[in-house]
């Protein structure tokens, strides 16, 4: 029976022609997995360095934190809670400990409070406002992680016991309630590990070390390799025998120093007859995708892409890179939300007191999404939630003031409008908005509705809507410092609302009036953009839900524009020269439009365009 047992314990794939499995000849058949243990001095060259073991570190990290966190609360409590951080100094603790996590397998922050007894429990609801006195970030190497906890009903279970903390007169003895607790590359089971990674993890090199160490030794050895790309051979008649006369080998030595010297001054080299002379020359065609493999095996040992980790484009035909930066913001996703959030659930109840002396419960966070959007993308989402805000607000399923405080929320939460929350808060105290009409606008009857209004009928017309720039001079100074040569005259500049070359009744249009005399400003900021439509305009989009609204609004009475999709912008040049639109920056300050224009469509508006 242990013969059995013995045969299928070491029952595997063999073969006796190749020698696969045999240990007498099959070299994988002695391979096996050891640990590869690194010290603390070897971690720490490495980081010092080694550039490619400090990025794999440090990159992770920095996208994890860079964005923030954004809070959901009233307007003056998210200020509090975000001064209580700027004052602790949270992002920058929060890198400094994450990175000594990651490179030395673990770190903690120390939450610095008033109480005397450390090795006791922290108590958040304790905390009184600014009892959060600052925050202290300890290594692995400088914190003594106690004995495991094995008591299955303690909320540390699995966990050390307790921190000991080596000080300049005494050892502290803290409670791990207290420390902010990150570890580096988790175990797989804390039982099995000794010494002074227990109660800890491994650094994130040991796990990489090997597809970091070959992508290194490749570089090197291709660096040698450029200085052997082209090798001298020289064949000489009876070489060998001749090396065994001393004299024989200096007149050999000064007879290639002579050469050398001669190819030198005049490029030509002095051969005798009988001897030979041939340049070989090494090639580097498959070099670079070797090194590329190598540096593969890295980035994907590392989990991070190659573009975020070399910093280059993508490689191959109609590459973007798009899915693996989605798929490494997911990974950075997992690290805030499994790593980063439970290890401060403690510390940010006690924050949210330190900042506002209690604890509200609605009060909560979310990381802010890493993927950075262009002007261009934010500018067409909020045309979109304004032409939905208005679908919404013409069926009537919606008061106007529900649909006021859902968009106002939108838009705050996105930073589309920095400080709206509380321009709306001030208008409702100044009792400026009036349901049913834009804010501002102060009703001539206030008994009257102004979507209640009775119109007459005219004779149908082409309608072309525009608004005239107020404050030209700005815009055409701002595009002269950008290198334009000509702009449009002031009077020209104007944004269009509607041009319908389709005819249609002007009296339903109404007056869109956002201010008394008729004028509409759009505030410094916001998505801006500069682009050229088609072979010729060069134009500035900006952002207006106001104007969105209105050109929605001129649709419904039976105006057909002629581009389906509406951007607000300005035409302020068509000749851009040797304007490199990609890199201008665009106009950021206030936009002043006068009142609504209202004229026909004219087919020949082209031959009166003249630039100065």
């Amino acid at each position: 029976m242990g013969d059995i047992i013995k045969l299928r314990s070491n029952d595997s794939l063999r073969s006796v022609v190749a020698g696969l499995g045999e240990s007498s000849r099959d070299k994988m058949a002695t391979t096996y997995y050891g640990q590869q243990y690194l010290d603390d001095y070897q971690l720490l060259n490495i980081y010092r360095s080694n550039w490619l073991g400090r990025k794999i570190v440090e990159i992770p990290v920095m996208d994890a934190i860079r964005k923030g966190r954004d809070w959901q609360a009233k307007a003056k409590q998210i200020e509090k809670i975000e001064a209580e951080q700027n004052r602790l100094g949270l992002s920058q603790k929060l890198v400094e400990a994450k990175i000594k996590a990651r490179l030395w397998g673990g770190a903690a922050i120390y939450i610095g409070t008033a109480d005397r007894e450390l090795s006791d429990p922290l108590d958040p609801k304790r905390i009184d406002k600014g009892g959060v006195l600052y925050l202290t970030v300890l290594s692995r190497r400088e914190v003594i992680a106690g004995p495991i906890e094995y008591d299955v009903s303690s909320e540390f279970y699995g966990k050390p016991a307790y921190y000991d903390v080596i000080g300049v007169r005494s050892m502290v003895r803290i409670h791990p309630s207290r420390m902010i607790v990150f570890i580096g590359s988790h175990h797989a089971d804390s039982a099995i590990v000794f010494g002074q990674n227990q109660g800890w993890g491994d650094s994130v090199i040991e796990h990489i070390y090997s597809a970091m160490k070959n992508a290194d030794a490749t570089a090197a050895n291709i660096a040698s390799l450029v200085f052997e790309a082209n090798v001298d051979v020289f064949r000489i008649p009876n070489f060998m025998s001749g090396l065994a006369d001393p004299t024989y080998q200096q007149r050999l030595l000064d007879r290639f120093s002579l050469a050398a010297t001669a190819k030198g001054i005049n490029r030509s080299l002095i051969l005798d007859k009988e001897e030979e002379y041939e340049r070989r020359q090494v090639t580097f065609s498959t070099l670079p995708e070797v090194m590329q493999t190598f540096l593969q095996m890295a980035a994907g040992a590392a989990d991070i892409p190659v573009t975020r980790l070399l910093g280059q484009s993508p490689a191959g035909m109609s590459s973007t890179g798009e899915s693996d930066l989605n798929n490494y913001y997911d990974r950075i996703s997992s690290i805030q939300t499994l790593e980063l959030t439970p290890a401060l659930y403690r510390f940010d109840e006690c924050l949210i007191r330190s900042a506002l002396g209690n604890r509200p419960a609605e009060i909560f966070y979310t990381w802010a999404p890493l993927k950075q959007m262009t002007e261009k993308e934010k500018a067409d989402i909020a045309n979109l939630n304004a032409e939905t805000a208005d679908i919404l607000a013409t069926t009537g399923l919606f008061a106007p003031e529900e649909l006021r405080k859902v968009v106002t929320n939108q838009l705050v939460e996105t930073n589309f409008y920095p400080g709206l929350d509380q321009a709306v808060a001030e208008s409702d105290e100044k009792g400026l908005f009036k349901p049913g009409q834009p804010a501002g606008t102060v009703a001539k009857d206030p008994t009257v509705r102004p979507d209640t209004r009775i119109t007459a009928d005219a004779e149908p017309k082409s309608l072309y809507v525009s608004r005239s720039v107020l404050n030209a001079g700005d815009i055409i100074d701002w595009a002269k410092a950008q290198g334009f040569a000509t702009t449009l005259p002031a009077d020209d500049l104007h944004v269009t609302v509607i041009y319908s070359p389709t005819a249609v009744d002007w009296m339903q249009a109404g007056q869109d009036a956002w201010n008394d005399d008729g004028t509409l400003m759009i505030p410094p900021g916001g998505p801006r953009v500069v682009s050229q439509f088609g072979q010729g305009a060069i134009v500035l989009e900006f952002a207006s839900a106001a104007l969105s609204w209105r050109h929605e609004e001129l649709k419904r009475i039976g105006a057909e524009p002629t581009y389906p999709q509406y951007s607000p912008h300005i035409t302020f040049t068509y000749q851009p020269g040797d304007v490199d639109i990609a890199n201008v920056e665009p106009y950021r300050g206030a936009i002043e439009f006068g009142p609504e224009n209202f004229a026909e469509v004219k087919s020949d508006w082209a031959e009166g365009v003249v630039e100065q």
